[in-house]
Parts: structure tokens; sequence; C-alpha cells
């Protein structure tokens, strides 16, 4: 079938994001969910940011870690939600073709840095826990500036790679895209060629960062255990899970919905369902990430608290 549309080929100038096709009453109550999932996004990852740079205290590796975290995640929820959140109140569903390829690599790029920068964060982890002795060496400034770099260039050379082989296909004719943002699957899709290389493409090359960079975070964690049960105390053994729970929470936020979304091969065959792992992924992890870390983190509640003293004390 797409040999024969392929001899009618047309050159596709843009997309239609068809996004979640519901009745118009439907389109607004998802317009409000998806407004306020990204202002608390916006809001939760800013004051993290914020906390983290006005607070001395959190001036430390594993705070570094967690700035580019938070970084990273209004990154790349703000390249999709304020496009998704257009879709839902206009008739005109339209993205340019350039617009598509741009969405997709800043996407593709800050997603990818992120999931080298969650194993980064495991292994500062370790360094702490492990070899306590050997964390300032190991983790000087210097060391932390170029672990968040190496994180961005293998994400952008991700990103390069998948966006590259995604918008040399062929689409003919054929420009509804059945997502709300521009993603490998729909385009897939609804190219008018062979797929096969790309689709394999997809899944070695998603295959490969997570099998690489969730090795490092097991291997990690694998020797924090082991030294964790060699403390007698267990309010020790307590007060260094506590350094880690946030992390092993995020990362399996993070990497499960990834595996279910791009790492499968039948992956592509189910539009309805990757547009419910997206959101997942795309605004909900984002939103949740600073929470978590906030929340269940005593240093930043302390840090928090430090701060809107010092404001009421100005007052």
């Amino acid at each position: 079938m797409k040999n024969e549309l392929n001899k009618n080929y047309s050159e596709v100038m843009e997309f239609i994001l068809l996004g979640f096709q519901t009745s118009p009453d439907v389109q607004i109550l998802l317009f409000l969910l998806f407004l306020l999932i990204y202002m608390v996004t916006v809001v939760g990852n800013i004051s993290m940011l914020v906390v983290i740079k006005i607070d001395s205290r959190l001036h430390t590796p594993m705070y570094f870690f967690l700035r580019n975290l938070s970084y990273l995640d209004l990154c790349y929820s703000t390249v999709i939600a304020p496009k998704t959140l257009a879709t839902f109140l206009s008739k005109d569903k339209r993205i340019s073709y350039n617009g598509c390829a741009t969405q997709f690599f800043f996407f593709a790029l800050f997603v990818g840095t992120e999931g080298f920068l969650l194993a980064v964060m495991a292994y500062d982890r370790f360094s702490a826990i492990c070899s306590p002795f050997l964390y300032t060496v190991r983790m000087s400034q210097q060391a932390c500036v170029r672990l968040v770099i190496a994180s961005y260039i293998c994400g952008c050379i991700n990103s390069m790679i998948q966006t590259g082989f995604t918008f040399s296909l062929r689409f003919c004719g054929e420009n509804r895209l059945d997502h709300f943002f521009c993603d490998v699957p729909a385009l897939i899709k609804i190219s008018c060629v062979d797929t096969l290389v790309n689709e394999t493409v997809l899944f070695i090359l998603s295959a490969l960062i997570i099998i690489t960079t969730t090795t490092i975070i097991l291997v990690s964690y694998a020797c924090i255990l082991s030294t964790v049960l060699k403390i007698s105390s267990t309010h020790g053994r307590s007060k260094t899970f506590s350094t880690c729970s946030s992390h092993f929470t995020v990362v399996s936020l993070f990497y499960g919905t990834v595996f279910f979304m791009y790492a499968q091969p039948g992956a592509i065959s189910s539009p309805e369902k990757n547009k419910i792992i997206a959101v997942f992924y795309t605004l909900i992890i984002p939103m949740l990430n600073p929470l978590i870390y906030s929340l269940r983190n005593r240093e930043v509640k302390n840090a928090v608290k430090r701060i809107l003293l010092r404001k009421k004390s100005f007052h």
C-alpha cells in the first residue's frame, strides 16, 4: 500500500495534529487539566531552580544535578505543552514541516539528556555513599560540569540521529498525525515508504540508551545497597536510603514510561496507548519530579523554610 502511495508522491509542507479526538466540551476540560498540569510544572521546577540557587547549603554536586534535572523538565514540557494547549481551543491544528522537525529535535534532545543525567545522578549517590573519602575528588565542580556536558552531548547525538532518520521519510499527501505532538511512532505511521529501517533504528537506539543508563543505575544501586546493609545502625540505614529514595522514584517513573513507549518492537501499532503514555512522560513526570524531590527531601524542605523565614525577617 505504501509503495502505491509513493507513486503519487507530493511533498507535505505541514502536518495536522489530531490530538485527542473528543467533543468540544471534553476538549475544554482537557485544556483546563493540561493547563493546570503545565502551570504546576513551571512553578514547581522554577521554584526548585531558585531554592537551589539561593540556599548555599544546597551548593553540592547532588543539587547541582537536581538543578539541571529541573531545567530539563521545564524545557521539554515547554516544547510540548503550549502547542498542545493551543490545539485544544483552536480549529487550526496545523504545524509546519519545519516546526514539527524542530519540536521533535528539542524534545528528543531534552528527554535523551535527562536519561543520561539520571544515570549520572545515580553515580553521584554511589560515589557519596560507597566512596565518601574520594567523593570530593571524584565529584569536583569541574567533574560535575563535564558529566552534565557529556549528558547533553549524548542527548544531542541521539536527537540528531532520530530527527535525521525520521524526517528523511516521505509523506505522500497524508499529513494527519494521530498524536498531540510530533513524535516518531505517529510520523512513521503516515509515511508512504518502507519504514523498517527507521523502526529498527528507533528500537536499537532506544534500547541501547536504556540498557546503558539503566546498567549504570542498577550497578550503582546494587553497590549502595551492599554498603547500606553493612551499617549497623537502623537510623544510619534509613538516613542513607532517604538520600536515594527520591532519585529512585524519579528513575522508575521515567524509564518505565520510556520503555513502554519506545523500546518495544510493537510500540508503533497503538496510537491511543501511545498518547496516554506520552501524556505521562511529557507532562506528568516533569510536574511530579520537583514535588517528589521537595516533599521527600528534608534538605530541600529545610531550605524552603529558611528562605521563607529570611523573607519574614526582612518585613
